[in-house]
């Protein structure tokens, strides 16, 4: 972020929540997101898959817990996290970060891992990406 906002580097995918406020202070320009949406923060700044179809790549975040947990104590966490997820201040917070919420139940997040395994691995196969 330093070198971009320096000048030292032209461009840079960044997590919308290290800039936004160099974006909104006019220090940085936004040409897209990465998101499959407009971000509500950046309602004027285009998705990069409005000029290549199909591209996506978003950060995400996601409540963990060990494996063997009880699932009644999974269900009680996602439950409460739902909750706090809907309440409005949360919501109108996190929407002034760029930030959109995703909640989902313990098996929806499976599936969600599962194909965001398998898409990146298809990015690594196809750059010939090698661990360093």
């Amino acid at each position: 972020m330093v070198d971009l906002i320096a000048g030292h580097v032209q461009v840079a995918f960044e997590p919308i929540q290290s800039c936004l406020g160099y974006i909104k202070a006019g220090t940085l320009r936004a040409l897209a997101v990465s998101t499959v949406a407009r971000v509500n923060a950046l309602p004027d700044v285009p998705t990069l898959g409005e000029f290549i179809p199909g591209f996506e790549a978003r950060t995400w975040q996601g409540l963990g817990a060990p494996k063997h947990l009880p699932t009644e104590i999974v269900d009680a966490l996602n439950k409460e996290v739902i909750a706090a997820l809907a309440e409005p201040a949360l919501q109108a917070r996190l929407a002034d970060l760029g930030i959109a919420p995703m909640p989902l139940t313990p098996a929806e997040c499976q599936t969600f891992i599962t194909a965001e395994v398998a898409k990146w691995a298809k990015v690594i196969k196809f750059a010939s990406i090698k661990p360093e």
